[in-house]
């Protein structure tokens, strides 16, 4: 599917596989989307990139996609730190994890993530993920214009 957007959309991934990194960016490029992802390799960098942008920019990721078993700061962690924070917490965060626990998943909806996605192991059906995720998120699903300083 291909997406006919005027404005580059910027996301922000949240992922410490690089296997699963590179795939990620094969299918946005591969759907011809206009974007600007960015990766975050751990929970930590993650919050600082995000407090960076909110700094120097005054703008914001459009999506957040958030694995949860993440190095130095879990994915949970930084899920409620996002939703917490008045200018960050109205970005959607669509958590996409290897982990089927319903433990997480209770748990990520108690903190606000807009959607759960456990990772399917077969490579077809996470690449069918991946394009069902963009087409949703960035083609039906209608975002706050990026400027969220003054989305309350």
């Amino acid at each position: 599917m291909k997406y006919k957007l005027n404005t580059p959309v910027e996301i922000l991934l949240v992922e410490d596989n690089p296997g699963d990194v590179r795939l990620i960016q094969e299918v946005f490029k591969e759907a011809e989307i206009k974007n600007q992802l960015h990766v975050a390799s751990d929970g930590e960098e993650a919050i600082q990139m995000l407090h960076q942008w909110e700094n120097n920019q005054n703008k914001l990721p459009d999506l957040i996609l958030l694995d949860l078993n993440l190095p130095k700061k879990p994915g949970g962690e930084v899920l409620k730190e996002i939703k917490q924070d008045s200018k960050l917490k109205c970005i959607p965060v669509v958590i996409l994890t290897s982990s089927n626990r319903e433990e997480d998943l209770v748990e990520s909806y108690k903190n606000n993530a807009n959607c759960y996605i456990t990772k399917p192991l077969n490579l077809d059906q996470l690449i069918n993920v991946i394009h069902n995720i963009s087409d949703f998120w960035l083609n039906i699903v209608k975002l706050p214009h990026r400027d969220h300083g003054d989305v309350v």
